[in-house]
């Protein structure tokens, strides 16, 4: 249940959903299948359940089901867990105990089966709750927006170029499409959902949007979101017309996590550029501020299923393969690549650099050998078939360029092929080529490691084995040990599969031995288990505080306040103020009598009628606090007789419009002004966009206008400069927002009477 203390302005938020949102699609209810706890109470901020057994709730986009035909079973197929993917194979790193939710669409092949029935049937089996889409909503979410609009997008591919190499123009309707698919999953996980005992993780950017619906829905609810693909620079996601909804989006987590620094890099320069939002480190995590709330950024790349895959590289069916390689390869010297069928994976042009490596070493004519396993694609469309039509050109033409009669220089493997003969394949190969232009992780370097190390029917081969990997792939910076490569050079791919096969044995060991170590600590349940105890701190204040929902639509967030804090009220305010004799009235300039970001800062006739009229009452002491320069307030507050203005901080203090100006006791030698300004002119002249502001007791360095990376990284140089030009100075440099101050030091403040 949403909190109390924001259930009126949820009520209302909610109403306006209708006018703001598509509308929900139809979905097939469940019962209540879970008990559900009431919400504690603004008054009784205590969570009621023990972190350990919390249930946790995973959120993907397809269950990790497989179905296969069978009539003679419930349903007509035989359904199986799909041990393979991430969103189950995390389940190792859980809490032993801890009851684990999946929810998420069906497989392909039983999606038109979507009943009540079948949906009970998977819950009580496999603890799975199916999202049932309708078949024409889930395409234009999924092959529509997800895989041709935002895939393409976050792999740095701006939809300018034609619709046949994948990218698709923003589509409004499809965006429609895409929120309606999340809203349908927010539905499900409404259904089961005790916000405050349970977990709540959601996987990758199908469901971007998600984060908002739930927490419009439940305030203090649990919420960490992995993002399993790049997050592309903000010049590239700020062309996203819904760049706000979706960034949003994901600052309504708790917890955000990312495969590299790179990618959580990108993400936070958005945040900055677009909400102005800064990020502080405290303790090794990334924290940022967001309307009460604090959002942490998790760096860590997802790992193997270790014990999986040891049981995949022990069975005898890949032994056998592994020896059917050994013979049939006799005398080559081998290289893999395992690759989805996508633009991105740049298999034409590691073929490209097959070709020039045989081009520019005749030796290895006749000896170097790549065999390309290419996995089916997962989307539809004409850049898929592209791909194909492509590889299978480049490896023809390089295979009659450079075959001979038992010889086949590129072996394109384009049909299914079951883990057993890829297991075989990597530990047959002396060499993995990995050699994507973009990828948000890609596992496969780690699982070319495992296989040489553990195959044990090749009994006498040394534990030993080369990457070549491209810097594009966000396995990279983990895999400190590979010959790293740009994937657009096909000359410098070239060189390094040339290094690669002439690498001493010694050096190879090395590599190997070092990549296996990181990939044998760092697997999946270590990477699950990370993160779910990272999410459990990240929520630990949300029964410490209040939550009030605010905004309509994709535009919701929830401000987080101390437990303490009392909403201020008309029916409070106007009774106690008619009772007091004695008022002393403090009114901020900047943002509070005037907008923040108006231009023209000069007080309209409508604020000086409001002035003068709290002025006229005997009872009022009303005072204008600013840190502006006393000549310019008096300027624009000339028609308000008796006002007070505190200007420049409360340096200069004037009662009213007649009275002199006064000030506090501080120091009057402005000499160090000579040696500060100097310096300020030299970071305006540097930094485009800043400015000077000239007061009589201080000087301010603004670097608002400038681009916001480079003004704070000049502000923070600029304060260090100053500190110590002016360390013999009885002055006091101190930063702000957008701003660096020097101003005079107090000695004793004397209040005027």
């Amino acid at each position: 249940m949403p909190s109390l203390s924001c259930h009126n302005l949820l009520d209302l938020a909610a109403a306006a959903d209708d006018a703001a949102l598509p509308p929900s699609t139809a979905s097939l209810r469940l019962p209540r299948v879970m008990s559900f706890a009431t919400a504690a109470s603004p008054a009784s901020p205590t969570s009621p359940s023990m972190p350990a057994l919390a249930r946790r709730v995973i959120v993907s986009h397809r269950l990790p089901l497989r179905a296969a035909p069978d009539a003679a079973s419930p349903f007509g197929f035989v359904f199986t867990v799909d041990s393979d993917t991430v969103a189950y194979q995390l389940r190792s790193g859980l809490p032993a105990g801890a009851p684990v939710l999946h929810i998420g669409t069906l497989p392909p092949s039983v999606a038109d089966l979507a009943s009540d029935e079948l949906c009970n049937y998977l819950l009580a089996n496999f603890s799975f709750l199916p999202v049932c889409l309708p078949a024409d909503l889930h395409s234009r979410f999924y092959h529509g927006f997800c895989k041709h609009y935002l895939w393409p997008l976050l792999h740095y591919l701006l939809p300018l170029t034609p619709s046949s190499l994948g990218g698709l123009p923003f589509d409004r309707a499809l965006y429609h499409s895409f929120l309606s698919a999340n809203r349908a999953f927010a539905d499900r996980v409404t259904e089961v959902l005790s916000p405050d005992d349970d977990l709540v993780w959601i996987h990758d950017y199908h469901l971007l949007a998600l984060p908002t619906f739930l927490r419009k829905r439940f305030p203090r609810a649990k919420v960490g979101f992995f993002l399993h693909s790049p997050f592309p620079s903000s010049e590239i996601f700020r062309t996203i017309p819904v760049r706000e909804d979706l960034l949003r989006a994901l600052l309504n987590a708790d917890l955000v996590g990312f495969h590299t620094f790179d990618y959580a890099r990108h993400f936070l320069s958005a945040c900055s550029r677009l909400f102005g939002l800064d990020y502080q480190s405290k303790r090794g995590y990334i924290g940022i501020e967001y309307y009460g709330r604090t959002v942490t950024v998790k760096i860590l790349p997802v790992g193997i299923d270790m014990g999986q895959l040891r049981s995949v590289v022990s069975a005898p069916e890949t032994g056998d393969m592994v020896r059917q390689l050994t013979e049939a390869y006799k005398g080559r010297r081998l290289m893999v690549g395992v690759d989805d069928v996508d633009l991105f994976k740049g298999i034409g042009l590691k073929f490209l650099a097959m070709e020039q490596l045989l081009v520019e070493h005749p030796e290895l004519r006749g000896h170097a050998m790549l065999v390309q396993i290419a996995n089916p694609a997962r989307s539809e469309g004409r850049d898929v078939q592209e791909v194909q039509d492509e590889a299978r050109a480049i490896s023809a033409r390089v295979n009659e360029r450079f075959g001979t009669p038992g010889y086949t220089p590129v072996v394109l493997i384009d049909r299914e092929v079951s883990v057993y003969e890829k297991a075989a394949y990597y530990a047959a190969a002396e060499c993995c080529v990995m050699n994507a232009v973009r990828d948000g992780l890609n596992r496969i370097p780690y699982i070319y490691t495992v296989c040489r190390q553990e195959n044990t029917t090749l009994v006498d081969a040394p534990k030993r084995s080369v990457i070549v990997l491209s810097e594009f792939v966000g396995c990279s910076p983990s895999l400190s040990g590979a010959i790293r490569v740009n994937p657009w050079s096909v000359e410098s791919v070239a060189e390094a599969m040339n290094a690669a096969l002439r690498m001493s044995e010694a050096e190879q060991r090395l590599r190997h031995e070092k990549h296996y170590k990181y990939v044998s600590t760092h697997d999946v349940a270590y990477w699950a288990k990370s993160f779910d105890l990272d999410l459990q701190r990240a929520c630990k204040d949300h029964f410490s505080r209040r939550h009030w929902g605010i905004g309509f639509g994709m535009s919701f967030k929830v401000v987080a306040l101390g437990p303490n804090f009392r909403r201020l009220s008309v029916e409070h305010i106007v009774p106690s103020y008619r009772r007091t004799d004695n008022r002393l009235i403090l009114l901020d300039y900047d943002g509070t009598v005037m907008p923040e970001g108006s231009i023209d800062k000069t007080p309209s006739n409508e604020v000086i009628s409001v002035l003068n009229c709290l002025c006229e009452d005997p009872k009022n002491r009303v005072f204008i606090v600013s840190g502006r320069a006393k000549d310019e307030l008096s300027k624009w507050f000339a028609p308000c007789e008796k006002l007070g203005i505190a200007a420049e901080h409360g340096y200069f203090t004037r009662w009213s419009r007649d009275s002199p100006w006064e000030t506090c006791g501080l120091a009057v030698d402005f000499e160090w002004k000579k040696a500060a300004e100097p310096v300020m002119n030299l970071y305006t002249e540097a930094t485009d966009g800043s400015t000077i502001e000239h007061k009589e007791s201080a000087l301010v360095w603004h670097h608002d206008e400038a681009d916001p990376d480079f003004g704070s990284c000049q502000a923070k140089e600029l304060l260090d400069h100053l500190e110590n030009v002016l360390a013999n100075e009885p002055v006091v440099v101190k930063r702000g927002q957008h701003i660096v101050e020097v101003n005079p030091q107090v000695s004793a403040c004397k209040l005027p009477s």
